[in-house]
């Protein structure tokens, strides 16, 4: 009999013929007992079909009744052993044999599939790690853009045809989900180690989402070009007379967060007064903004990535990079969809990116993690918003942008 798409253990056949066993397991007690509640309702439809009289209404009642006991006892058996019977109760689950219930249903699931926007290695190398540890469980991998992302889930839920397991992106994608109700609360042991703040409460305990990888967007800037009297320190440090003419902005995304931020703490006043330094505005990515302050083609940028400057910093590249009054902070989450078709493999995934060791290997890709306290506060700007609010607020920062700069 099929629950939640799984079969009992007491080797009862499937429809193509072949014996099945449950994702969680039952005693063989349990078994013959079920076995028992099944021999009585043949019985009972048996004798009720010898009476002639009988309407086939009640015979259907009869028969619904039967397999209603046979679900009952098969719920109670795995309840007895205390093992989660849904895939909502599984993601609750936080007892201390958590692994070892999810990884005995991950190697009979065989495989997850992920859908990740994260590039640059993360996305190919972290199936690898994840295969070494959890022999069995083969992760498939689907990366894409915000867009891409989206547009494929939606399109998937509304044909009722789930393929995807686990999910890492950023956050308006994310809260895109929840609103469409297409994410499971869950639990993993990690949550503890991450600040409130960074974790998409549910009830009970559980999350929507939480996050595993962070970066953080400041000031770079060229250590033999711009004089250290004038080097940045805040926001309103980018109006000193010997910054005019060398400051640039990535108009990307990056850019328009940055707005964000200016206008959170210093308000549209400053951000106007910004058009007095002849900001230039270019077409590029974070790391390519940062790449033209090495060359010194720009003297600063307020759009330069810490994980980015790190690594230039330790190559010999002539740059600082400083926090300003807030740091806007990229992040991505970690989700489990409601209806994922592995779900013991989705979570096994999912509390593998959120572990200590999940988290280290984020990091050698220069990502980091939100279980730290930097000395600098975040700035998130999807924070307290809906997507519609987020996508009108990123308008107007763009417009912003656009107005205090030039190409």
């Amino acid at each position: 009999m099929w629950i939640e798409g799984q079969m009992t253990d007491c080797d009862i056949v499937s429809e193509g013929g072949e014996n099945e066993e449950s994702a969680y397991p039952t005693g063989s007690h349990h078994c013959y007992r079920m076995y028992i509640v099944v021999l009585v309702c043949a019985s009972m439809i048996s004798n009720q079909s010898c009476k002639i009289s009988e309407s086939k209404e009640k015979k259907r009642m009869r028969f619904f009744a039967c397999m209603m006991l046979v679900e009952l006892s098969w719920q109670s058996a795995v309840w007895a052993q205390g093992k989660p019977a849904t895939i909502a109760d599984l993601a609750a689950y936080n007892k201390p044999d958590r692994e070892q219930v999810l990884y005995e249903g991950a190697k009979k699931e065989g495989k997850l599939m992920w859908y990740t926007s994260l590039t640059g290695g993360p996305n190919t190398e972290a199936p690898k790690v994840f295969e070494a540890k959890y022999p069995g469980v083969k992760v498939e991998v689907y990366r894409g853009d915000s867009d891409a992302l989206i547009s494929r889930i939606l399109q998937e839920a509304q044909a009722k045809r789930y393929l995807v397991d686990t999910i890492e992106t950023t956050f308006p994608i994310l809260k895109v989900l929840q609103d469409e109700k297409l994410l499971a609360r869950y639990f993993s042991p990690h949550l503890a180690s991450y600040p409130d703040e960074v974790k998409q409460k549910a009830e009970k305990g559980l999350v929507y989402w939480a996050t595993d990888r962070e970066s953080y967007i400041g000031v770079a800037y060229n250590t033999d070009v711009v004089p250290a009297a004038a080097a940045p320190k805040r926001f309103e440090d980018l109006l000193k007379p010997e910054l005019k003419g060398k400051i640039g902005f990535a108009t990307s995304d990056t850019g328009n967060r940055v707005i964000g931020a200016m206008l959170a703490t210093k308000g549209g006043e400053f951000v106007q007064k910004l058009k007095s330094q002849d900001i230039t505005l270019h077409g590029v990515s974070g790391r390519a903004i940062l790449d033209m302050v090495i060359s010194g083609e720009l003297g600063a940028s307020p759009t330069a990535f810490l994980s980015h400057s790190r690594v230039s910093i330790s190559k010999g590249a002539p740059i600082k990079w400083v926090p300003m009054d807030v740091v806007p902070t990229n992040a991505g989450g970690v989700a489990v969809p409601a209806h994922a078709p592995h779900p013991h493999a989705a979570l096994l995934f999912a509390d593998f990116l959120l572990s200590p060791e999940g988290q280290k290997f984020l990091g050698k890709f220069g990502l980091d993690s939100a279980m730290n306290k930097p000395d600098f506060k975040r700035w998130y700007a999807e924070a307290g918003m809906t997507v519609e609010q987020y996508e009108k607020e990123n308008s107007k920062w763009e417009k912003l942008l656009r107005e205090i700069g030039r190409k």
